[in-house]
Formats: C-alpha cells, sequence, structure tokens
C-alpha cells in the first residue's frame, strides 16, 4: 500500500475556517494525471497541488475537481506553507516550476507568504458574450478577456457583494472563469470569481485571478501597491503589487489537517 501525505491549508487567511482551502500533496514522483484528477475530485474543494522535489527546486501542478488548470495562487501559497514549515528545506525563497506557467517564486514574510506570479495579459472586450449580462444579472461597466478568465468591471462594492449570478449560464463561457470586480470601501479594490465550468461555483479567494485584477487597478487607481479583498463567504484578503511584468500578492496560511491518502 503506497501512503501519499496530504495537508488542508485554509490560504489567504490567518484564521481558520476562512480564506480559501488547498489540498497539498508531496510526491516522491509524479502520479498518473488520471490519478491525480481522481484525488482533486475526491478532496471537492477548489484546487488540489501535487508537489514534487528535484533537485534543489520543485514541480508544481494544480488540479480542480473537474480539470488541471494553468495557474493557482492560494494552492501555492498553500503549498509554500507546508515545505517551509512542514519539511527540512531551509532556502531562504521557494521556486516552483509549473509546466504551464514556468517558474514561480515565493518568499517568506514577516506576515505571511509573496507569490511572484508573471502579470496577465488582457485585452478590453468590445462584443460582450450574452452569457456574461445574463449570467452576472446585470452589465459590466466594462469587460476584459485574459489568458484563462473574463474580468467584469462594475462601479461600486456592492455591485459585487450583492450579486446572485446564474452559474448555469456562466458555466457555457469559454474560459476558466468569470473575475467580477469594484473599488473598494475600506480597500483599494473587490472582486468575486465564478468557475462553475471548472468545477468551482465561487472560489472563495483566487491568488491567480489577481495576476488580472492588480495591473488593471494601479492603472486605474494609480496606486501599488494596492490591499484588495475578495467578498465570497469565506472571505480573504491580499496585498498586490505590481514590479514590471510581475505581480507579487502577499498572504497568509493556516494550517487546518495533515494525514496520509491511501493506496
Amino acid at each position: 500500500m503506497e501512503r501519499i501525505k496530504i495537508y488542508k491549508v485554509d490560504a489567504f487567511t490567518d484564521r481558520m475556517f476562512s480564506g480559501n482551502p488547498a489540498g497539498v500533496c508531496l510526491l516522491n514522483e509524479w502520479l498518473p494525471d488520471s490519478l491525480m484528477q481522481n484525488i482533486a475530485f475526491e478532496n471537492n474543494i477548489a484546487e488540489t497541488a501535487f508537489v514534487v522535489s528535484k533537485d534543489e527546486n520543485f514541480e508544481i501542478r494544480w488540479f480542480t475537481p473537474k480539470v488541471e488548470v494553468d495557474l493557482c495562487g492560494h494552492a501555492t501559497l498553500a503549498s509554500a506553507k507546508i515545505i517551509f514549515d512542514h519539511t527540512e528545506y531551509y532556502g531562504d525563497q521557494l521556486d516552483l516550476y509549473s509546466p504551464r506557467s514556468g517558474m514561480l517564486t515565493v518568499r517568506p514574510e514577516s506576515d505571511g507568504f509573496t507569490l511572484v506570479f508573471p502579470v496577465d495579459i488582457f485585452e478590453k472586450v468590445t462584443k460582450v458574450p450574452d452569457e456574461i449580462v445574463k449570467g452576472l444579472k446585470k452589465a459590466p461597466m466594462e469587460v476584459y478577456r485574459g489568458k484563462t478568465d473574463y474580468m467584469c468591471v462594475f462601479e461600486k462594492q456592492s455591485d459585487i457583494s450583492e450579486m446572485a449570478p446564474d452559474l448555469s449560464i456562466i458555466a457555457k463561457l469559454d474560459g476558466r472563469g468569470v473575475i467580477v470586480t469594484a473599488p473598494g470601501d475600506n480597500v483599494d479594490f473587490v472582486s468575486r470569481f465564478f468557475a462553475p465550468q471548472s468545477g468551482i461555483p465561487e472560489d472563495p479567494v483566487t491568488g491567480s485571478a489577481h495576476t488580472t485584477l492588480t495591473p488593471y487597478w494601479v492603472d486605474k487607481l494609480n496606486c501599488n501597491p494596492l490591499h484588495a479583498e475578495q467578498l465570497s463567504a469565506r472571505g480573504g484578503k491580499l496585498q498586490c503589487k505590481l514590479t514590471g511584468d510581475k505581480v507579487e500578492i502577499t498572504g497568509n496560511c493556516v494550517v487546518f489537517l495533515e494525514g496520509e491518502i491511501l493506496l
């Protein structure tokens, strides 16, 4: 019987039962893709990260309950928490290679960890898909399309907090999901993220979405760094900074569970 170490971590929070839960599986070598997808489905949380040690660095992949994704911020943050605090890794920063997103860096900070991710490249959508307006039940002021997601901009925070989308319509859109965002009342900007087509009705806190959100709001607000909040039921807070072609996203983590998968 094979035993695989697994952790469940609440990311982008400093208290348990908030933020975004992620699974982290530490592997000696890659498992078959179908097995990793089944483990993610069994975990039934937004993302499960699988990490393999390679020489002095690490490789990482992320799976939702339905699909493998190109990039996941909160599960990368959770993976860094486990590697720094629960293994014999003693480096002053962590380099994680993703076959889909390239080299990613995580630095420990006094108040958590900082992810260094490539900035998303996005363009304004001139012809807004009907599914966006019908699915969100409100027309955005602007719509953009990034590498994997749509980003819809609204006027005020209450537009985001009170949104009750029709996820069956959102699920018809191509891509990973839909970011909705607006200026914040007590932070620089707020957001939510819906991805039913990826098996995530609403993601509690989406680090990767802030590779799109950060450059947009830095330009709009003429302010850098920024404080952000994701207005899901669990909620989460992030500090975001644009540095050239990178976005630095800082947050904390709390380990909820440590166990083994028996295969």
